[in-house]
């Protein structure tokens, strides 16, 4: 398992922990395929959101103490009609645009019942730029989550029109 954080715009690379978001997503590696230039694709599922409090080891990697956050969760009318609305924007992303996922996972969103899940996965195959996603992972209520994801998925929508 590892963490993994998003870069700041002005860093090109990594030089010290100020260089990149302290919040992150945990994950555990589910596949790694080594490529021959000594690199690695992997499969990583998320399992919860973090914060990374202090420093333990700067180099040459940083190892980091961690708090798991806790997502603010009033599951509520609200929160249905919200979850109703990420599923719609959706459904006319996928059939308009270029990111079309296998059926399985087209099921799976469909009988998803948790919103907070929801919101992580259309998320982080939807919402193209990365500090909107950055925005979405570090926000702790549920439903404003999901009002941020409609705004980003409204706003790929428009781009994806012109």
């Amino acid at each position: 398992m590892f963490c993994v954080a998003l870069l700041k715009p002005h860093c090109a690379e990594w030089q010290s922990a100020v260089d990149f978001f302290h919040t992150a997503g945990v994950g555990l590696i589910r596949a790694c395929v080594e490529r021959g230039d000594g690199t690695s694709n992997l499969i990583l599922q998320g399992l919860k959101r973090v914060r990374f409090t202090d420093f333990e080891q700067k180099a040459p990697f940083p190892i980091a103490t961690i708090e798991r956050l806790e997502s603010d969760s009033d599951s509520s009318v609200e929160t249905d009609a919200l979850a109703t609305k990420v599923l719609e924007l959706y459904s006319n992303l996928k059939a308009d645009g270029p990111r079309q996922l296998p059926p399985k996972v087209d099921r799976y969103l469909s009988d998803l019942s948790d919103p907070e899940m929801l919101a992580d996965l259309v998320a982080s195959t939807f919402v193209s730029d990365p500090l909107r996603r950055q925005r979405v992972l570090e926000e702790l209520s549920v439903n404003q989550r999901l009002r941020l994801i409609i705004q980003y998925l409204l706003d790929e929508i428009g781009s994806a029109a012109v």
